[in-house]
């Protein structure tokens, strides 16, 4: 693998051939299930914003201007019950995964961070709150990145290993994470089913892909509506990935958010989902962290 800059567009990646993962005990698939803990982050009255966030609620408030304590309350819901219930549901399946935390949100629940530091979850940076890193210049970028490892190694005990931006990443987001110099990876897109590397001036990164697809976002989007529409989906991407990994092995990514599949009515649909998972073999249950180590250890780019 010869990286290539991480501003020119790449439209061929590992082509027809792919590429072998070797995923550890020659899994089929590497399965990482991303928690969004965002709770207190968000654009607020309280923070100096000029409204409150409405964005990835149940549509009951008002999306106006100023204080609107509807959409301050759903969130709250996110973090006060949906955090639990679905750290339940992996605990009860000795599931680990990845929190992708915003700095703020952790500093303003520390039962959650006091959780984390005792957790089979490791924590991915998802910004100090939220914010478009496209608006920051770079100094200010850089700022918010020193001051987001800074807090959340405060509220965990220990620095994220992976950084993935709120809203997408401006154009010197990952020269920044290269010059900080703390992070073994980053997950800012969306264009594979593998990891790889990128040339960053005279460095590598290594970019552990996201996805937006298998992600309970498309609950308040109108494209589910029942728990069995997101089973359903999360079932039929895994039963695909599951039988392509006979010959090409890929990992998948699945996206939560405590205040979306938090809710009964939808954790039902991710209930089935793990118990589905749970009755394959040869299926890698990670977290983030563990794929960038792994890649980091036999996947090196080459000269």
């Amino acid at each position: 693998m010869k990286p290539k800059s991480h501003l020119t567009r790449d439209f061929v990646g590992y082509g027809a051939d792919g590429y072998d993962p070797k995923w550890p005990d020659g899994a089929r698939l590497a399965l990482n299930i991303v928690i969004n803990v965002e709770e207190g982050s968000e654009p607020s009255t309280l923070d100096g914003d000029a409204a409150s966030e409405t964005a990835l609620t149940e549509g009951g408030s008002g999306s106006f201007a100023g204080r609107d304590l509807a959409a301050e309350s759903m969130f709250e819901y996110g973090s006060r019950v949906g955090f639990w219930r679905l750290a339940r549901l992996l605990e009860e399946r000795s599931f680990p995964a990845t929190v992708m935390a915003c700095a703020l949100a952790l500093e303003r629940n520390p039962e959650i961070s006091t959780y984390l530091r005792t957790s089979r979850f490791d924590v991915c940076a998802h910004g100090w709150r939220w914010e478009h890193h496209g608006g920051l210049s770079v100094d200010e970028e850089r700022a918010r990145i020193k001051r987001t490892v800074q807090s959340i190694e405060a509220s965990i005990g220990t620095a994220p290993e992976g950084w993935y931006c709120r809203y997408g990443p401006s154009v010197n987001t990952r020269n920044l994470l290269v010059e900080h110099g703390g992070f073994s990876y980053d997950s800012d897109a969306y264009n594979e089913e593998l990891p790889y590397w990128v040339k960053v001036g005279d460095r590598n990164q290594l970019i552990v892909p996201y996805s937006l697809t298998n992600n309970d976002a498309k609950f308040m989007r109108g494209a589910m509506a029942t728990a069995d529409h997101f089973f359903q989906f999360l079932r039929d991407a895994f039963d695909v990935l599951y039988a392509e990994g006979r010959h090409a092995p890929k990992m998948m990514s699945v996206g939560l958010h405590l205040r979306i599949a938090g809710h009964p009515g939808r954790a039902a649909g991710l209930q089935r989902f793990l118990d589905h998972v749970a009755r394959h073999d040869g299926v890698w249950v990670c977290r983030r962290a563990d794929i960038a180590r792994h890649w980091h250890q036999h996947h090196q780019p080459s000269p």
